[in-house]
């Protein structure tokens, strides 16, 4: 959602329709995207609960949740992902014709993730793939149009998010690899795997600071970008190959923090226009 936010506002700045739609429509249009990214997230957290069923009645770990415990039936599951996905393309006729037309596919990547560890260890990238729609997806809302900026925005969720599902997935390594399924750690093991999650977190850390370069940004960026670096390198100490303890702080923790602390100072960067 953050940096749904922050294509959002890169589009409203950089549109020549903000005067046209005025500050009442632009606020309606922000709406409009932040019920899109609600419904989305909706429908491909219930469709990976409803494809994952079977694997998470025998995982000690996830027999918890709502469907393998019985709380949720599959059905409603099911019924519940259909109803997302019709509101998502919906809410996406109201916006413009490309988002309209690009909806389907949005929703057959991120519903398509749930069977990717059935077929491919890379399908961490596949779920940065489908979270990395959000930040181009607002700024297609806004201005209609592909540009480099929010596409920058998009990678760097894409590599930042494929490299925290790798840390999570270290959870379920033995789990994965008794029930044939194809993850990073079960590829790598371990010890590789939190290389390669760093490797790709290096990656994000390098994008965000060449597209603050590309954008001519200043002192709030470069104080968000770092505050972001800082929390991607800290949740690697967090989890050691023999110290799984602490993955939850540095999964959903240290990564929520960044994202939110980095949409935050991006937004002061676009409208306050610091100096440094």
């Amino acid at each position: 959602m953050p940096f749904a936010v922050i294509g959002f506002f890169l589009g409203a700045v950089a549109s020549p329709l903000l005067e046209e739609r005025g500050l009442r429509g632009e606020a309606k249009l922000f709406l409009l995207v932040l019920l899109c990214m609600i419904f989305a997230r909706s429908a491909a957290m219930a469709f990976n609960r409803w494809a994952d069923e079977k694997y998470d009645k025998e995982n000690v770990r996830t027999k918890i949740r709502e469907i393998p415990s019985g709380i949720i039936s599959a059905g409603n599951a099911l019924a519940f992902v259909v109803i997302n996905c019709i509101l998502f393309i919906g809410t996406t006729f109201f916006i413009n014709n490309i988002c309209f037309y690009l909806s389907p596919v949005a929703l057959i990547v991120i519903l398509g993730y749930s069977y990717t560890k059935r077929l491919t260890p890379l399908c961490h990238l596949v779920l940065g793939l489908g979270l990395s729609l959000a930040p181009i997806g607002a700024f297609l809302a806004v201005t209609g149009e592909f540009k480099l900026l929010p596409l920058l925005y998009s990678f760097i969720v894409l590599f930042w998010v494929s490299g925290f599902d790798i840390i999570y997935a270290l959870q379920d390594e033995e789990f994965d690899r008794s029930q044939n399924l194809r993850s990073i750690p079960v590829l790598l093991g371990k010890k590789n795997a939190l290389l390669f999650s760093r490797t790709l977190h290096v990656i994000a850390g390098c994008i965000v600071l060449y597209a603050g370069y590309l954008a001519g940004f200043q002192l709030w960026y470069w104080i968000g970008s770092a505050l972001f670096i800082l929390l991607l390198i800290y949740q690697h100490t967090l989890v050691k190959p023999n110290d799984l303890s602490k993955v939850t702080l540095a999964f959903a923790t240290t990564n929520g923090i960044a994202s939110v602390l980095f949409a935050i100072f991006f937004l002061l960067e676009l409208f306050l226009k610091a100096t440094p």
